[in-house]
């Protein structure tokens, strides 16, 4: 088969299908999601499952997201994390934050997330530290200061899941000049020299197109 953006979309299908399944309850949270206007930005349902996994493979009880949106991602950690687990997602939009509350609570995992409603560099330095993964995902031009304070929250063997590193392969530009291309390259440059971190990062093609992301752990 051709390698082609609909080939690729075609094989994500086929992948949700086959490894995740229907689930009413993130439906229902994409559906408000679009409902409200926002963009189709929430990670792909094969990303979801990725997010679920290496809570459940790491044991990780807190959890700290950087970018809500619709609730959908956070929808899949709350449920990873367990009844005695936490999540805490930031969300610089009220109103963004008042969907996701609503098909956070409709999905019957409320009680174990936490949303903060403000800028993340404003109401990250306001939260207590001991995460045990961070997931950002919100804007790229503020990698670097969502690195620096996941670094700072966590502990060592904290995971680091940093989202959208592909940028359409224009991460190779060293000339480029848009702000999201930037913030993703100091971001990955970051990951690769502070010794705070140990990480890779994998480019992916899928329902989203071309794109990629970056695990670490903090050491």
């Amino acid at each position: 088969m051709e390698s082609t953006p609909a080939a690729w979309s075609q094989t994500d299908t086929f992948l949700v299908d086959t490894l995740v399944g229907p689930d009413a309850d993130l439906e229902a949270a994409l559906t408000a999601q679009r409902r409200a206007g926002m963009p189709e930005i929430e990670v792909a349902p094969v990303a979801g499952k990725l997010l679920d996994l290496l809570i459940r493979i790491s044991g990780a009880r807190r959890v700290l997201e950087i970018g809500t949106l619709g609730g959908y991602s956070t929808i899949w950690m709350a449920r990873a994390v367990g009844d005695e687990g936490r999540v805490v997602t930031i969300e610089a939009e009220a109103a963004n934050a008042a969907v996701a509350r609503a098909s956070i609570d409709a999905a019957g995992v409320g009680e174990r997330v936490d949303i903060r409603i403000g800028r993340g560099a404003d109401v990250l330095p306001t939260l207590v530290g001991g995460f045990d993964l961070v997931f950002i995902d919100a804007d790229k031009e503020s990698n670097t200061v969502y690195l620096d304070w996941a670094a700072k929250l966590g502990h060592p063997g904290t995971v680091i899941v940093l989202d959208n590193i592909g940028r359409e392969g224009e991460i190779v530009r060293d000339d480029s000049t848009d702000p999201k291309v930037i913030g993703t390259r100091d971001g990955l440059r970051m990951l690769g020299e502070d010794p705070r971190f140990d990480a890779t990062a994998l480019q992916t093609v899928g329902a989203k197109g071309w794109d990629g992301v970056a695990l670490a752990v903090v050491v």
